[in-house]
């Protein structure tokens, strides 16, 4: 039987640059909970390692669509490159004045500086798109890239704590910064196989890719799907921790996205034939739906995960058919920035969410906060399907005259 994961890593050079930018978008996981655990054993303060977090992973929401733009006008090597030494550089500086007991404004300098980490998930995706553009097995490629972001966002964030806590408070970090360096390297040395420039016409489509409506619609939607993963992952800590079980809740959190992960895989490798806007519809509207048992599931630990795994089903689907949809929707002179909107929208979302649900949980107990995860879910749903007609079609021609509205 014909295995459309091995066809795709047939293609030059694809298992390098994959298996590198696996390596390097560890950090995106790493850092922001690295930081946390870091700065709350150095510094005993949670209030200030939750500040320096957010520093980096809202400035990092703002700038690396930024530079995403400027890799599409300039490349890959010329601009990501010194914008991840700048980021390795200044990781390594935060990591110092915490071991260091540096003043407060230099640990805030430092993440804020830190936050110039390119967004490796839209430079492996273009480096997809330009071997894999209008082929049936551009959505294997995703697919397989989606599941491998699953796999970043569990394993990551799981590494960082158990470092930090078996070995030294920044020992986190002292990884993280070194697998950004190490694999960003390697990722950006694999020059055949990285995009070529295609510089916009006097005449072609200009300004940010936000203009775009497909990517304002899009990177909505996974603002709300960002609030769920936050949701979800604040509550089942609050949850296990009221049922006398706080270690339980890394169990739960793992297998968040292990239906997803599978699921996710095989719908690259059936590349179904239904349009992508239709399919995205289902997703969300299936996720929706899923995050329904959340609200029952404060019992016990085997409840809370069985709750938790059937939530996350739909989550890789979601964002195979979602990243497909840029890929469709977005000229090709600007999809590295496409693809990095929604990825902003995912972190932005995590950020709000996990705010929201906080809030929650004080207020009105651990198993409320769920009330955020399935609220938010529901946004996403109505967002994609008002957005069906915009969604809908192929992509905006690189010549022309105006952005694509609709």
């Amino acid at each position: 039987m014909r295995n459309p994961y091995a066809e795709i890593f047939r293609a030059p050079g694809a298992a390098g640059f994959s298996g590198t930018a696996f390596i390097a978008r560890l950090p995106i996981a790493m850092a922001p909970i690295g930081i946390i655990a870091m700065l709350s054993q150095t510094h005993g303060a949670y209030w200030l390692a939750g500040a320096v977090s957010a520093t980096f992973g809202l400035t990092n929401a703002f700038v690396s669509p930024q530079i995403s733009r400027l890799v599409d006008r300039h490349g890959q090597a010329t601009v990501a490159g010194p914008a991840m030494l700048v980021s390795v550089l200044a990781f390594a500086t935060l990591t110092v004045a915490a071991a260091a007991g540096w003043p407060a404004w230099t640990l805030f300098a430092s993440a804020f500086l830190a936050a110039a980490m390119p967004s490796m998930s839209a430079l492996v995706r273009a480096r997809w798109s330009e071997i894999f553009r209008d082929r049936p097995e551009l959505n294997t490629a995703f697919a397989f890239e989606s599941a491998a972001d699953e796999l970043v966002y569990i394993a990551g964030a799981s590494l960082s704590v158990g470092l930090a806590v078996a070995l030294f408070p920044e020992a986190g970090m002292v990884a993280s910064t070194a697998l950004l360096a190490l694999g960003g390297t390697a990722f950006l040395l694999q020059r055949r196989t990285e995009p070529a420039v295609r510089p916009v016409s006097a005449d072609g489509p200009r300004g940010s890719a936000i203009r775009q409506r497909a990517v304002q619609i899009v990177t909505l939607a996974l603002i709300f799907v960002g609030a769920i993963f936050a949701s979800v992952e604040v509550s089942t800590v609050a949850i296990t921790e009221a049922l006398g079980q706080p270690g339980a809740a890394t169990l739960v959190i793992g297998v968040y996205a292990v239906g997803s992960f599978f699921l996710g895989l095989t719908l690259g490798a059936l590349n179904p034939a239904l349009p992508l806007h239709r399919q995205l519809l289902i997703a969300v509207a299936a996720l929706a739906v899923l995050q329904l048992p959340l609200l029952i599931a404060e019992g016990s630990v085997a409840v809370l995960a069985t709750a938790v795994f059937v939530s996350g089903i739909t989550i890789s689907p979601t964002f195979i058919t979602a990243f497909g949809l840029i890929e469709r929707r977005v000229p090709a002179a600007m999809l590295t920035e496409g693809v990095t909107w929604v990825m902003t929208g995912i972190s932005i979302g995590m950020a709000l969410g996990a705010f929201a649900t906080g809030w929650v949980v004080d207020i009105f107990g651990p198993a409320s906060g769920f009330l955020v995860a399935v609220t938010a879910a529901g946004a996403s749903l109505l967002t994609v399907a008002l957005g069906q007609p915009s969604l809908a079609g192929n992509r905006v021609p690189a010549d022309c005259p105006t952005l694509a509205t609709g």
